[in-house]
This record gives C-alpha cells, structure tokens and sequence, in this order.
C-alpha cells in the first residue's frame, strides 16, 4: 500500500512558521525600540536641566545646600545682568553693577521687578553664568530662578540672589585667566491658561 503524499498547503504553513515568528519578534522589537527612544525624548530636557544644575555644564550654576567650608586666595569680579523678553511688562534690574568676591565668601545680591502694567502679570526666570567654565565653580545657596512670581499692576519686588565662588576653582587651569564673571538673569512671561483648560483641569483634580 503506497503512503498518500504531504499535504503541500501543510508543508508550505509549516515551513512559514519559523519565518513568521521571527519577522513578529523584529516586529515586536522595533516598536519597542521606537516606544523607548519617544519616551527619552520626552525625559532629556529635564533631565539635561538636572545634569546642568549638577555639574555646571553650560554655565549653569550648581544649586549649594549651604555656604563654603572656607575662604580662598583669589578675589574675582562678579558683575550682574537683568533681562525681560517674550513682551513681559516688566522693569527688571539688580541693585548694584557688580562686586568684588573672595573665593569662599558667601555674598547677597537683590534684582528688583516692577510690573509696568495695569493688570497682574506672572513671570518666571531663567539664569546663567558666563564665561561658561565657571559655571562649575558658581555656586547658588539660594535665588529666584525657575520660580513663578506675580507681580500686581504696579507692583514691585526685591528678589535675592545668595550665592559663592567655590575656591576648587583656583585649582582648574581654565579658571587661571578668568579674572571677571558675569550672572545674568531673563524673567519671561508664563502664559495664563485659558478658563475653559483651567476648569477642565479643577474637575479632574476633584474626580
């Protein structure tokens, strides 16, 4: 009794099979791959912001948790720059031009803010620090950056900056040169949101 042939359609599904799970699972990976790499576009500007504050890239401040553990030899200029932009109706300024600082020496410095216009107006700071090597080396115990601030019409504020130069710069080859820095601040305007997204967003808080 002669064996009746493979089925062909069987041979052919069966010879597929290894075929098909393999092209699923490159499937599967890429669009895992994709999901992440989405996912890290979304994080990399806070955590750049975060990277700045830590290590003075950029010449970002580093944020201190207190003042220096000493004082150092050499004494640096630190000069003071105030910005308004993005149409923010604001008069923004600090109080003195510059100072001169000891490395170690914890120093207070005031920027003021008058709101020019008839109605409230919320602004927010950004803040840098050039030349960009001394970031590293520029350390904030306490400022007004990053953080909303209101301003009714007419209405001003005094707003202080507590910082140091940590001495370690003494040390740095790049630093040997730099004999003046420059902290310089811009408020921006923050967009109000508009009543409609504001209450949209008081319901889902009370759900």
């Amino acid at each position: 009794m002669s064996e009746l042939p493979d089925d062909p359609k069987q041979s052919k599904t069966q010879s597929k099979s290894p075929q098909a799970r393999a092209h699923r699972r490159i499937a599967i990976a890429v669009t895992g791959t994709s999901l992440f790499m989405l996912g890290m576009s979304f994080a990399a500007v806070p955590l750049y912001e975060m990277f700045c504050k830590t290590t003075g890239f950029g010449g970002t401040p580093i944020i201190a948790q207190g003042p220096a553990t000493g004082l150092g030899e050499r004494t640096l200029t630190v000069r003071f720059d105030a910005n308004v932009g993005g149409g923010i109706p604001w008069t923004f300024e600090p109080e003195i031009g510059q100072m001169r600082l000891r490395t170690g020496e914890t120093a207070t410095v005031f920027y003021k803010a008058v709101n020019r216009s008839d109605k409230p107006v919320t602004g927010i700071a950004t803040y840098n620090v050039a030349p960009d090597q001394v970031g590293g080396f520029f350390n904030k115990i306490s400022c007004f950056c990053f953080t909303e601030q209101t301003l009714g019409p007419g209405e001003s504020m005094d707003m202080p900056v507590v910082f140091y130069l940590d001495p370690a710069l003494e040390k740095e080859e790049t630093m040997r040169q730099v004999q003046s820095l420059t902290l310089s601040y811009t408020f921006m305007p923050v967009r109000q949101k508009s009543p409609v997204a504001a209450a949209k967003e008081a319901d889902k808080a009370n759900l």
